[in-house]
């Protein structure tokens, strides 16, 4: 008989249910017949026992995934250690039991939750379990869950902190599934003014309603990029909105949809986005504005005939947050499809303010989704989604360029499809701020699932060499299992980042992470 305490790296979530926090392998004899009749739990690592409402066991999968509706036992905390008493025959040779909790609504961000099982009554005798851990596991927030505000789906994230310290989230609200575009999509935010412990309402800020004759099943904007302008604090989003749908062979405009109308098609596939300026012809990309810390928003403007090249099947903002250069140069990550439908990634810019933008260069072919970040030398660095990765083990890595004339050359960085392993999505990168001995410093840092084949290990990673390496040493693992992948970071404050991503344990998930022990 070998029994083993287990755990997954996933957030514990505040107010919600049930947040797996370990799991228990029972390995027994073939044959033989028993019975689990206690188990011992030990939370003294917790941050705050006030935090957690109930302790729960379940049946679970053998990777620790609870299975809901096989509830074992529960119990109130009120002590740090205790045990359930129980009564489970053991059906296999290899059983499987997952601790979880409940905790309060709110529950600090910066707190941990650690959960151990010291030992279990197997027929009236007590077993040793092997295995413990010492670190407690992250809190955070689900910040957007399935059906949240009657949403199916929201995904795609963008956050960004504004000049008054306003957490900004954005994201697609995916109506009637979680399907891309063509679809009613909408651009929708929610604001936070104490660093994501707690969030207002969701907004809709891009939503083209039911426009040209057309439903909003046929109107969908997605694929936002929020930007701050440092200088002024005005905020800008980005989207792309899709109005009908082209034919995929043709790539005509196809008349006489309806409501009731299946037609389906995405800007990505096929010739679902074509060359021209024209609604009918192409995805359009608009921009709206706010002046007011986010609060309001203005009708959006369509700037697609002053920055698409009309041989372009596509040209569309990439997901994430844009940035402000040192000289006050505004830079929203973009992409598109060249004149032969391939992708590519560049960089969109205004120097008026956000009076008139400009388009860049490719920076690479068969490359998409991409952000931005300022080098110390003033170099734009745009590190990019690769295709060639998709499955492949090696080489793997993101592609990654720079520029030193905004966009009108490009070149390739050391690291390029070298390091920075991805499954082909969408990465985040930004450039965190700090003091260190009275000198400012800096780090970027960079998000993404660490994995060249699945959307899971989301992982946090920094770079004190302008992202010429990434220590492992300082990577932190957010969630194990990971969702659908795409994230965003921002700089809360000198000492803590937020991130937002698409997770294991909700749509959207906040958290954030005290960067003190790294950046000193």
């Amino acid at each position: 008989m070998t029994v083993h305490f287990l755990r997954a790296t996933v957030p514990v979530l505040a107010g919600e249910t049930v947040n797996p926090v370990g799991y228990i392998q029972i390995i027994q004899t073939p044959g033989e017949k028993t019975r689990l009749t206690s188990l011992a739990y030990d939370l003294s690592g917790t941050t705050d026992l006030g935090d957690i409402e109930q302790l729960s066991l379940y049946a679970c999968q053998k990777d620790g995934r609870i299975k809901t509706s096989d509830l074992l036992a529960f119990s109130d905390i009120s002590s740090p250690t205790g045990s359930f008493r129980l009564n489970i025959p053991l059906e296999a040779d290899t059983s499987y039991y997952g601790l979880a909790v409940r905790l309060k609504k709110e529950t600090s961000l910066q707190h941990r939750v650690l959960v151990n099982c010291p030992e279990i009554t197997l027929n009236g005798k007590t077993y040793p379990v092997q295995g413990s851990f010492k670190e407690g596991l992250r809190t955070g927030i689900a910040l957007r869950k399935h059906r949240q505000d009657g949403v199916h789906t929201s995904r795609i994230p963008g956050l960004i902190t504004s000049k008054e310290g306003t957490l900004l989230a954005i994201y697609d609200a995916r109506w009637e599934s979680g399907r891309d575009l063509q679809g009613d999509i909408d651009i929708a935010l929610n604001r936070s003014e104490d660093g994501g412990q707690t969030w207002q309402p969701m907004q809709r800020i891009l939503d083209q309603h039911e426009w040209g004759g057309l439903p909003e099943k046929y109107n969908g904007v997605s694929d936002a990029c929020i930007l701050l302008d440092e200088h002024t604090g005005d905020l800008y989003v980005a989207g792309l909105w899709m109005h009908g749908v082209l034919d995929r062979n043709t790539g005509k405009w196809v008349e006489g949809l309806t409501q009731d109308s299946t037609r389906w098609i995405h800007q990505w596939q096929a010739k679902g986005s074509q060359p021209g300026l024209g609604v009918k012809e192409t995805s359009q990309f608009l921009i709206t504005k706010s002046t007011d810390d986010g609060k309001t928003w203005s009708e959006p403007v369509n700037i697609t005939a002053a920055t698409k090249r009309p041989e372009w099947w596509l040209f569309a903002p990439a997901p994430g947050h844009g940035i402000t250069l040192k000289d006050g140069t505004l830079v929203f990550p973009t992409q598109g499809r060249d004149e032969n439908g391939l992708p590519f990634s560049n960089i969109t810019y205004s120097q008026d303010g956000g009076k008139t933008w400009t388009t860049s260069n490719p920076a690479y072919s068969n490359t998409t989704e991409c952000m931005a970040v300022q080098l110390e030398n003033g170099d734009i660095m745009l590190n990019m989604r690769d295709n060639r990765n998709r499955g492949v083990v090696s080489p793997n890595g993101r592609r990654i360029c720079t520029t030193s004339d905004l966009g009108k050359t490009w070149k390739e960085h050391p690291t390029s499809h070298a390091v920075l392993t991805e499954p082909t999505c969408m990465a985040s990168i930004h450039k965190h701020h700090y003091t260190k001995d009275g000198q400012p410093k800096s780090v970027l840092v960079f998000m993404n699932p660490n994995s060249y084949n699945e959307r899971n290990r989301l992982t946090v990673k920094f770079s004190f060499d302008d992202g010429q390496t990434w220590p492992e040493k300082y990577w932190i693992l957010l969630d194990e299992w990971g969702g659908a992948g795409y994230s965003c970071i921002t700089s809360i404050d000198e000492q803590t980042l937020g991130v937002v991503y698409e997770g294991s344990g909700a749509n959207l998930i906040f958290q954030q992470i005290d960067v003190k022990d790294i950046c000193r």
